[in-house]
């Protein structure tokens, strides 16, 4: 199975979308969007600014957790990952969206939500 991106609207009626790696899992969450066609232009934002490293800021929760978070080119934070158990396997998140983003489908199920 290939990385894709999976598009569906929330309980709450906004979209989303995440990138998932080739296994089936999520590697990086979008904000909520008002409207599919918001949530596609985000998808487009992370297909460009996904290649590039210096558009990641690798963080720390509170908690100790590793995250990151991916910014476009104007600095707003277009998806953030899930909290890791080490900045290993943070980082080996980063490299797998750096991977995949720019080459991943679209599977749009916001009709089906």
């Amino acid at each position: 199975m290939a990385a894709k991106y999976v598009l569906k609207k929330a309980k709450n009626g906004k979209f989303f979308f995440n990138l998932q790696a080739s296994n089936g899992q999520p590697i990086l969450t979008s904000e909520m969007y008002d409207a599919v066609q918001n949530a596609l232009d985000g998808v487009a934002s992370v297909r460009k600014n996904g290649v590039v490293e210096t558009n990641f800021d690798k963080l720390v929760a509170k908690d100790g957790s590793p995250y990151f978070t991916l910014k476009a080119g104007n600095g707003h934070i277009v998806g953030h990952s899930e909290m890791y158990s080490s900045a290993a396997a943070r980082d080996n998140g980063v490299a797998s969206v750096m991977k995949n983003a720019a080459d991943a489908v679209l599977d749009d199920q916001s009709a089906a939500s």
